[in-house]
């Protein structure tokens, strides 16, 4: 995958992190499966920006604040 990608899924993880959520918590509260998160944050997967915005909104933050 691309450096954004990977870049994007590294800044969910320490946000999450940041925020003592666990992947699980996170999936629960953006309303996705657990996997897709993981996903994310290991730059697999390319988000989608919908659910670029659930994260952000999971996570109490800016989508632009998950941008590098």
């Amino acid at each position: 995958m691309s450096d954004i990608v990977k870049d994007v899924g590294f800044k969910i993880r320490e946000i999450r992190e940041e925020r003592g959520l666990t992947q699980e918590k996170l999936a629960g509260l953006a309303d996705l499966h657990r996997a897709y998160i993981g996903q994310i944050e290991r730059g697999e997967k390319n988000i989608g920006l919908k659910n670029l915005e659930r994260i952000a909104r999971a996570l109490g933050v800016r989508i632009q604040d998950v941008l590098p």
